[in-house]
């Protein structure tokens, strides 16, 4: 899939936090899940905002069944990728180092997580290539 045109916005996000936790949905059910006890006018701005979504790359209507049915075209590790870089050449020259950092030092990390952290700098480590060093 082509990285998305542009970022989401937190109202296109719901839709795609949806999206992610359920596959697929319709109009109508993503509007439940969003609005619940929404009305026309919220059914109106899904609508849109999947509109939005899809001419940005980053959901897609399957028009084979009535009603159509959406789905995210781009994972949610993705968006968390492309929003990182984009932090991170605003804030910090491009380098992730500042801002992992003081994610690190600042959220208390269970367990598990630091244990998860262990494993993925020790497999970045082995599959280092040999005489590059940073």
């Amino acid at each position: 899939m082509d990285h998305p045109s542009q970022d989401v916005t937190d109202a296109e996000l719901a839709i795609l936090q949806v999206l992610w936790d359920q596959g697929q949905a319709t109009v109508r059910q993503l509007t439940d899940a969003i609005y619940p006890k929404g009305t026309a006018s919220h059914y109106a701005t899904v609508q849109k905002l999947l509109d939005r979504l899809e001419a940005k790359g980053c959901a897609a209507r399957d028009r084979g069944q009535w009603p159509h049915v959406f789905a995210a075209t781009i994972q949610r590790e993705e968006l968390i990728g492309l929003r990182l870089r984009a932090m991170a050449e605003k804030l910090c020259g491009g380098s992730l180092t500042p801002l992992l950092l003081h994610v690190l030092k600042t959220d208390q990390l269970s367990a598990n997580e630091r244990q998860e952290l262990r494993a993925y700098l020790e497999e970045l480590q082995q599959n280092k290539p040999k005489g590059k060093r940073r």
